[in-house]
């Protein structure tokens, strides 16, 4: 069900660094023109080469991007609250390059792509802010093609590992985070290949059982994966 954009949602939207910085009579122009739908889960919610008519932001449940080709897909990214895709796309006003379905009961705000165009001409907060969430996607996209063309498969399921685990407070055991037919596709590998590397990895101290891991010799997985912050580090 679609309803206007309610009030109580726009503390959640402000404090986003896109919307931070950028003048209250610029975001109530956003908020009135924009509005919030429910979604249940396995809905696509854009499809790649479509028009970007609106920028999405992820206020409740999660949002798989993936794209295809020749009968072949593959996972791309997952969004969590409260957070917003495609930026880029909405920007250039260019068609979308990934497509984008629910994982779960989700909550998503739309806010008309004309509309965020308009403010970027006019509210330099909110350009500068523009530009710094996509110098970040650029960086992340670089980073990511490091990982994917300097090392191999089990060097990246490895540093996967080690990144998880400080995501989950750096403990021995944590959830993998992705179901594993998930992982396989955002790691660039096939199921198969993702179940011989985790074999792969017992030498070094990791165990698997469903999406639970146990890392029983940090020293040797570290040692082995050899993380590096100018790939491994998402953050800068």
């Amino acid at each position: 069900m679609n309803i206007g954009m309610p009030e109580s949602d726009y503390p959640d939207i402000r404090g986003l660094h896109l919307f931070a910085e950028m003048s209250d009579e610029h975001f109530q122009t956003l908020m009135r023109g924009s509005y919030v739908q429910n979604f249940p889960p396995q809905i696509e919610l854009i499809t790649e080469g479509d028009p970007s008519d609106f920028l999405h932001v992820v206020l409740s449940g999660s949002v798989e991007l993936f794209s295809s080709w020749n009968n072949r897909e593959t996972s791309m990214a997952t969004v969590r609250p409260i957070s917003t895709f495609i930026l880029a796309a909405t920007i250039k006003e260019a068609p979308y390059l990934m497509s984008a379905r629910t994982l779960e009961k989700s909550r998503i705000a739309l806010i008309p792509s004309q509309d965020v165009r308009k403010v970027f001409d006019t509210d330099s907060g909110f350009a500068r802010a523009i530009v710094t969430e996509l110098a970040q996607c650029y960086r992340t996209v670089v980073k990511s093609q490091k990982d994917l063309k300097l090392r191999t498969s089990l060097e990246r399921l490895a540093n996967y590992i080690l990144r998880c685990q400080r995501h989950a407070g750096g403990g021995d055991t944590f959830d993998l985070g992705y179901e594993k037919r998930r992982l396989a596709s955002i790691l660039g590998m096939t199921p198969e290949n993702l179940s011989r590397a985790f074999k792969g990895l017992h030498p070094y101290g990791v165990q698997v059982k469903g999406r639970n891991v146990s890392i029983r010799s940090q020293k040797d997985l570290e040692q082995f994966a050899k993380p590096d912050r100018l790939i491994d580090d998402y953050s800068s």
